[in-house]
């Protein structure tokens, strides 16, 4: 399956919209996006996977390194999970202790800074 990326911003935060599946095979794209935004200083970001389905380790490495690089610029990542299966995969892998997953592109965008450390404060009712 494809994988689509748009980019838009709203206030001061990038919000990245990923629709089909982030495997092997499409993680690249979403990777780069993410890659793009980060090194011209955008690092409010918000990736919406709310219209993805499936994600592998692959995408969650893309996550990660985009969790890194936000980090070092004092920034925010914010990831938006709707389908069980995604939100399973944070879940197992503890990455939802990380990374604050949220129900809607609202709720992340209503979410307020919070220290790292926090962890999942922010996260989305199971």
């Amino acid at each position: 399956m494809d994988l689509d990326v748009s980019t838009r911003e709203q206030g001061n935060r990038f919000i990245v919209a990923a629709i089909g599946e982030v495997d092997v095979f499409t993680a690249p794209i979403l990777d780069e996006e993410l890659s793009r935004l980060t090194a011209e200083g955008r690092t409010g970001l918000i990736v919406d996977l709310s219209r993805v389905d499936f994600l592998d380790s692959t995408g969650l490495s893309v996550l990660v390194k985009t969790l890194k690089r936000v980090r070092e610029a004092e920034g925010t990542l914010d990831i938006v999970v709707v389908a069980d299966r995604v939100e399973k995969v944070f879940r197992l892998t503890g990455l939802d202790r990380l990374i604050p997953l949220h129900a809607s592109v609202e709720a992340a965008l209503a979410s307020t800074q919070r220290d790292p450390d926090e962890g999942d404060a922010q996260t989305q009712e199971a």
